[in-house]
């Protein structure tokens, strides 16, 4: 079921999705119907300004709050600080932190920052994998080299979703003042799992992006990084959508 889930939600985001249909359109096209050249045309270039820097901040801006970000002036205390996991790139060659992608990368440095602001505190490393790799596997070795020490780490290694994290982890985490480590555009629907689950969270989001600040002269070019963040938005709303589905036939569900 997960990977079924994880393959249908993969072919919604926009590369595959107008890609496809591209080329569907254009298959149709050759068969002499003008109808599906026009579409495929039109889909080719709702792929190019979705990858513009200028489209990709009109999408994300009102989606990346700051307010999210952890402030550790408002507290004091915490007792535990969840890392989720992210991409992953399986090398047994390469060291732990050269595995982990840009996205796991930047949650867990925030996580180890926080994990040294707050010395009592446990960081929970989150994520399985694949290639007998996980995520946090991954983390718990990096955040070791980067000065955390191991008696401090719990792994969460079997959890192959934010749902599954949010299940497997709650009984550790009710009535503990938690921080709640994500990419910024995935916060808003982790929250909601963790707190679904009985658990109240104080968000720490990372991974904050600001193309407004880009020079006009690379507004208007699509690049891959703001394709990348378009269709990371892109997975949180089809990710919303499937829990709305999910609570729909089944209210306990997620």
């Amino acid at each position: 079921m997960f990977v079924i889930k994880k393959m249908i939600g993969g072919l919604l985001m926009p590369l595959p999705l107008f890609g496809l249909f591209a080329c569907l359109m254009l298959l149709l096209a050759f068969k002499g119907r003008k109808s599906a050249l026009f579409l495929s045309t039109l889909s080719l270039i709702l792929l190019l300004a979705l990858s513009t820097p200028f489209i990709a901040n009109l999408i994300i801006q009102n989606n990346e709050p700051a307010s999210l970000a952890f402030n550790t002036l408002k507290h004091p205390k915490i007792d535990k600080i969840v890392v989720l996991g992210c991409d992953i790139n399986p090398n047994s060659a390469l060291s732990s932190n050269n595995q982990l992608g840009n996205c796991a990368l930047t949650r867990l440095v925030e996580g180890v920052k926080l994990a040294k602001h707050y010395p009592n505190a446990e960081l929970i490393v989150s994520g399985g994998g694949y290639k007998n790799t996980t995520n946090s596997g991954l983390m718990y070795q990096t955040a070791i080299s980067l000065g955390v020490n191991k008696s401090r780490i719990f792994q969460n290694p079997k959890a192959m979703g934010t749902g599954e994290e949010a299940k497997l982890l709650a009984s550790k985490l009710v009535d503990f003042k938690v921080a709640l480590v994500t990419s910024v555009l995935h916060m808003p629907r982790a929250k909601d799992l963790f707190n679904a689950q009985g658990i109240e969270v104080i968000t720490a989001a990372t991974d904050y992006h600001n193309f407004a600040a880009l020079p006009w002269s690379k507004q208007f070019i699509p690049n891959a990084h703001a394709l990348v963040v378009v269709t990371q938005y892109s997975h949180e709303v089809v990710g919303n959508i499937w829990i709305s589905l999910r609570r729909w036939i089944d209210p306990e569900a997620l």
